[in-house]
């Protein structure tokens, strides 16, 4: 197979045909339990994370905002009030699974009205040009085939003046902290999947997948060469995570 026809799975070269499913298989079997893991992992801090890309996005009354890979709605739930009946939340995902468990726990919660529910990939976004005020994709770009198809899927449906912002994992600066973090990713996060969620193997994907996504200045860059304009990005907790944003002149 020539390079075309590969990506990565983790560590592992799959057929690029084969992430997709191989992806979904791994949210298929921790969606249930994918909210109180990412509470023990990041001992609740994955929440302060959200609130400052919440904060970056500048969302406001009236407002059209899309959730790509939106899971289990934590920033859904953020913007449903922020934009207010005259505005509307897109919370999509490509795993069934865990679009299911999203929609529940946000109606649930009483969130509904201008909330709506779309399985989609990232590559190939089913919206019109020019819809969206404002894109956010929180911890779920790595996971994605082709990310430089995917950014230019997200530029074609902002309207001019949008602004994408992706949270995700990147590379701490600290090499004391790099090393501690390695050491926590591959031995306590696939223990604490196995006990939590009796899954271990998807949390090793996990922490593999976070070493092959590209750092915070390669991503900077993969947006401006995606059309987005005036790209930065803000690290956080050492650089462990990284909002980038970026908007559509």
């Amino acid at each position: 197979m020539s390079e075309e026809d590969t990506t990565h799975f983790g560590y592992r070269d799959v057929k690029t045909e084969e992430k997709a499913g191989l992806v979904r298989g791994v949210f298929d079997s921790v969606a249930s339990r994918y909210d109180v893991m990412n509470d023990l992992m990041s001992a609740g801090v994955h929440r302060i994370w959200k609130r400052f890309t919440i904060e970056l996005s500048g969302v406001r009354r009236g407002n059209r905002v899309l959730d790509i890979a939106g899971g289990t709605g934590d920033l859904a739930a953020k913007f449903a009030p922020m934009v207010g009946d005259e505005g509307e939340v897109v919370l999509a995902d490509i795993n069934a699974s865990m679009l299911r468990v999203g929609r529940d726990r946000l109606i649930d919660n009483g969130i509904r009205g201008n909330l709506h529910y779309v399985q989609a990939d990232a590559q190939y976004l089913p919206f019109p040009d020019n819809h969206f005020d404002c894109i956010t994709i929180a911890f779920g770009l790595r996971n994605v085939t082709d990310k430089d198809k995917a950014l230019r899927s997200m530029l074609r449906i902002l309207k001019p003046g949008g602004r994408l912002l992706v949270l995700e994992f990147s590379k701490p600066r600290n090499p004391l902290l790099s090393r501690a973090y390695d050491a926590y990713s591959f031995s306590v996060l696939p223990f604490m999947g196995k006990l939590v969620a009796g899954d271990s193997e998807s949390y090793q994907y996990l922490a593999e997948s976070i070493r092959m996504h590209p750092d915070q200045e390669t991503l900077r860059q993969m947006m401006e060469d995606a059309g987005f304009a005036r790209c930065d990005y803000h690290d956080m907790t050492g650089g462990v995570v990284a909002v980038h944003r970026g908007v559509k002149d």
